[in-house]
């Protein structure tokens, strides 16, 4: 059996694990009308997905007053709270995790999320015995800054050139290019394909399957 080429494989949450991108859309546009603002299109707030919250809103509207800023995200978390029903893992996520897992994996999410978000998420989904390590954007700089990877890795004893990051975003690729980690690109979140493949990225799976079958392969 061939060697393994990473010891630390880090997930984003939304999006990637989580089918989340049209309910956070749709929470994001919510809070707009909430605190009387035109609501930005679809694409526009789905851009913003993987960013921390206070960044997000501060680049999908950049004109508003700075005080809105902070009703935009109280709303925003209202809404994703109240939501937070809808949400489900993508189909064959909670397998690919427990094969990981038993392969020897140190498995870890780095996500823009609130860590109250998070929490709930992993506790709904019954997850949190999972991860070896979390980190959230309210706790350190946002993607793509590299600091989620380099405290996970130092947290977890592990080296970043053997530290895989996978996201539907190019925040989550470019955070992992500026760690010197590796990246992963999934196709079926936030960010268009043609986005993703300005990242130089490992590889970019279409579907959960086709993600499972190349961590296997060559992880």
């Amino acid at each position: 059996m061939p060697r393994k080429q990473f010891d630390l494989i880090v997930f984003d949450w939304d999006g990637t694990l989580m089918n989340s991108t049209a309910t956070i859309v749709k929470c994001i546009q919510s809070a707009a009308k909430d605190v009387g603002l035109t609501p930005p299109t679809d694409a526009a707030a789905s851009h913003v997905i993987g960013l921390g919250l206070a960044e997000a809103m501060q680049h999908i509207m950049p004109d508003i007053e700075p005080g809105q800023y902070q009703r935009m995200v109280e709303r925003y978390r209202y809404h994703f709270m109240t939501d937070v029903h809808e949400l489900v893992l993508f189909d064959g996520v909670r397998a690919m995790l427990a094969e990981l897992k038993q392969e020897g994996y140190f498995l870890a999410v780095a996500t823009g999320m609130g860590r109250v978000g998070l929490n709930r998420s992993l506790n709904a989904t019954g997850l949190l015995s999972v991860f070896d390590a979390t980190r959230c954007a309210d706790e350190t700089f946002s993607k793509p800054h590299p600091a989620m990877l380099q405290e996970l890795t130092r947290e977890l004893g592990q080296d970043l050139r053997r530290t895989v990051m996978i996201g539907d975003t190019t925040h989550d690729l470019q955070m992992a290019m500026n760690a010197g980690a590796g990246g992963i690109a999934v196709e079926y979140g936030a960010h268009p394909v043609a986005q993703l493949e300005t990242c130089n990225s490992l590889f970019s799976a279409q579907n959960v399957a086709q993600l499972r079958d190349w961590l296997r392969d060559n992880a």
